[in-house]
């Protein structure tokens, strides 16, 4: 589905941007890259600018105005940061995003339209434009490097693709024992850590087994709400099974004294 958006950069003077261009496509799944007139294309610096992501750069289609590079599409998106004087059907990236997954959808190629770093589109190329896509950036400091408005853009069309998909936007963080956090604890390997709590806490004076005042059944109580994982259940019993070996050390030592 992705493959059917396509990113129109025009006229792109410094070779860098397109580089950038191409990782932040590659970061959101975008692939299709059509470069009208570029300054300086093929180039080393596009390549060290898009690290990793020179598979993009090496299938980008180089044509010489935007109407080959708008062939085969039937929803245009331009981007403009500039107040025109024709007034003209204005979308934000999210929106802009929905849009071209909807028109997406029914089948449809669609083209994300970016203009010179310096000028950004012309009010002819605007025309083109079925929709034009307007950024909500600071209005003291407007100004967006080229690619980071890609990267605006195909951030806006991924996480609206997602939501279509049903995949999640986010993921939980993975540490190298994820399994084990991931995992909850049993209600037998519960009964176990408060057993070795109960003790812990009769170790060093905390609790009285002659007068427990539902000191266990209100630590059952909090435990029991915290969801522990087979991961945190490790570390309280190795925080009970150190305080023991602390607790018994003491006592040796005031018995030698």
């Amino acid at each position: 589905m992705l493959d059917r958006i396509r990113v129109v950069l025009v006229n792109t003077s410094h070779p860098g941007n397109i580089g950038g261009a191409a990782r932040a496509m590659k970061n959101m799944g975008l692939s299709r890259l059509v470069l009208v007139q570029p300054e300086e294309f093929p180039s080393g610096e596009a390549n060290a600018r898009a690290s990793g992501a020179t598979d993009i750069l090496e299938a980008a289609q180089v044509v010489e105005t935007l109407e080959e590079a708008l062939v085969g599409c039937s929803l245009v998106l331009g981007t403009s940061a500039r107040d025109r004087r024709i007034p003209w059907p204005l979308l934000d990236p999210r929106e802009c995003a929905q849009h071209s997954l909807e028109h997406v959808e029914l089948g449809g190629e669609v083209a994300l339209v970016f203009g010179r770093e310096y000028a950004g589109l012309t009010n002819e190329e605007l025309q083109r434009c079925q929709f034009h896509v307007h950024i909500p950036s600071d209005p003291e400091f407007s100004s967006l490097n080229l690619a980071t408005a890609v990267q605006v853009l195909s951030y806006e069309v991924r996480m609206a693709w997602l939501a279509q998909q049903g995949r999640p936007t986010k993921m939980a963080k993975l540490e190298t024992t994820a399994m084990l956090d991931s995992v909850p604890v049993t209600s037998d390997d519960l009964e176990l850590y408060y057993g070795h709590l109960e003790q812990t806490l009769i170790d060093i004076g905390f609790l009285d087994p002659e007068k427990p005042r539902h000191l266990m059944s209100r630590l059952r109580r909090l435990y029991g709400r915290s969801g522990i994982s087979k991961l945190e259940m490790n570390i309280l019993r190795g925080i009970l099974t150190e305080t023991q070996k602390a607790a018994r050390g003491e006592s040796h030592k005031r018995r030698d004294d």
